[in-house]
């Protein structure tokens, strides 16, 4: 009985390490491809909850045969296009005589390429009638889209959207699907905001060969310490900015289990400072010691970095420090004398103009906007024959920018105006989709503005967004 007893505990111990194994292969698997799980949203406009939930279904995080030996984690097969490397496997082909034979899969150079062509596999002009009305769905909604690969018959299996949604809400992978490439760092790829955000605090993560938790909201250093085993002396020596062991902090910050590296290893090389982001941020979110960013961007300790410079964040040191936020100087607007007749414009974000005070209207207003006149006289210019006597007109003139400002009675307003065009000049990691999103747009009527054929940009394009 004792005997039993023991096999039993043994059996369930083995099945929770396993259990456990599985788990943590598969959090280290959406750590690793994340970054371009969201290259290719943003590019090909297939969210990256539904991409990595795909992957990890049918490369096994990694593990298959197929994923390991042909970089193929999404099992595609050859067809009759594949002019690539290949590779064979038994899977679901018979012969005429109904047995089982290998199937041709395409082989790629690395796993990030089997990403890519995954996005193109679907947006193949050959296979619309089958995977198009996808790119209809909202790309938020990975149930729709979990739903849509099944009812165009990605796979054979009956269950797989509820496949790819258990994975999907499993590991908040949906979380992914708001977020675009400058952001998948630590801290930020983690965090489901919202009123059902969850924070998983029994959960170890890794980021740039770092561990790493999340903390809970209001929870201490002190108090991850004691709940990850690590002395609250190497908290603090990991993670710079904590300075007290009894500081709340925010739910979702970053907390390094382990020293930081020296650099980052991932394949960018700077980063791009945004409003209000310091270093010790920016050494959290890529998992690097605080003090080899100030030595690798030459710059003076307790300084910070102003706005839109960019922070070497691997590599030798940079030639020249960026900008300190201290050296910035403040834009002094430019006083306008009470003589000039318009006002100087400033352009917001959006390349809209807006003017402050009493202006003219331009005399070059597209003439479908003027109200028609019975006869064509000189815009703007006064009648010469004095005195000047009011006549009644039936149809009156157009409105000037500078009547009707003494009248006590609402003054009915001009006619709107034309949209005036905006453009926006691309710079490093923007694609059309996040730039869609920025000015309330989509990729196709960027496309369309801006005589595109396809979704590739380079920086230092100038993009009409209006």
């Amino acid at each position: 009985m004792f005997s039993k007893t023991v096999n039993l505990l043994f059996i369930l111990l083995s099945c929770s390490v396993a259990v456990q194994a599985q788990e943590d292969g598969r959090l280290r698997y959406v750590d690793r491809f994340k970054e371009v799980a969201i290259r290719e949203m943003e590019r090909a406009g297939i969210p990256a909850s539904i991409k990595l939930a795909q992957a990890i279904l049918e490369s096994n995080a990694g593990q298959s045969d197929l994923a390991r030996r042909a970089n193929n984690h999404f099992g595609i097969k050859c067809g009759g296009d594949w002019d690539g490397k290949t590779f064979y496997k038994k899977d679901d082909d018979y012969d005429e005589e109904g047995r089982l034979i290998e199937s041709c899969f395409r082989s790629y150079r690395n796993p990030e390429a089997s990403f890519i062509a995954h996005s193109e596999f679907l947006r193949d002009p050959n296979k619309q009638f089958r995977y198009g009305f996808l790119f209809r769905l909202d790309p938020t909604d990975y149930k729709a889209w979990a739903e849509g690969l099944r009812r165009a018959g990605y796979a054979t299996s009956a269950n797989y959207s509820r496949k790819l949604i258990d994975i999907i809400e499993r590991y908040q992978l949906f979380r992914y699907d708001e977020l675009s490439s400058p952001e998948i760092i630590a801290g930020e790829d983690v965090i489901n905001e919202g009123p059902d955000a969850v924070v998983s605090p029994g959960l170890v993560f890794e980021n740039n060969d770092v561990r790493y938790v999340l903390a809970k909201a209001e929870e201490t250093p002190n108090e991850i310490a004691i709940r990850t085993g690590v002395s609250l002396s190497r908290i603090l020596d990991y993670n710079e900015g904590l300075a007290d062991r009894n500081a709340q902090l925010a739910e979702g910050a970053v907390v390094y289990l382990q020293p930081k590296r020296n650099s980052f290893r991932g394949k960018r090389k700077w980063h791009y400072v945004k409003e209000g982001e310091t270093l010790y941020e920016i050494s959290q979110m890529y998992g690097i010691k605080l003090d080899r960013l100030y030595k690798r961007n030459r710059m003076p300790s307790n300084t910070q970095p102003a706005v839109n410079e960019r922070v070497k964040i691997r590599g030798c040191k940079a030639k020249d420090k960026p900008a300190l936020r201290s050296e910035v100087k403040p834009v002094v607007p430019v006083p306008v004398s009470d003589k000039q007749e318009v006002a100087i414009p400033d352009e917001d974000e959006d390349g809209e103009i807006d003017f402050e005070g009493e202006v003219e209207l331009p005399t070059d207003k597209p003439k479908e906007k003027e109200t028609p006149v019975p006869a064509p006289p000189v815009k703007d210019k006064p009648t010469v024959t004095p005195p000047p006597t009011p006549q009644p007109d039936p149809t009156p003139d157009p409105i000037g920018a500078d009547e009707g400002f003494d009248d006590e009675e609402e003054t009915p307003a001009p006619a709107p105006t034309p949209q005036v065009p905006a453009y926006h000049t691309v710079a490093k990691g923007d694609t059309l989709y996040n730039i869609s999103r920025r000015y309330n747009t989509t990729v196709e009527s960027l496309k369309a503005l801006n005589g595109l054929t396809s979704n590739l940009i380079s920086i230092g394009q100038v993009l009409r967004v209006k």
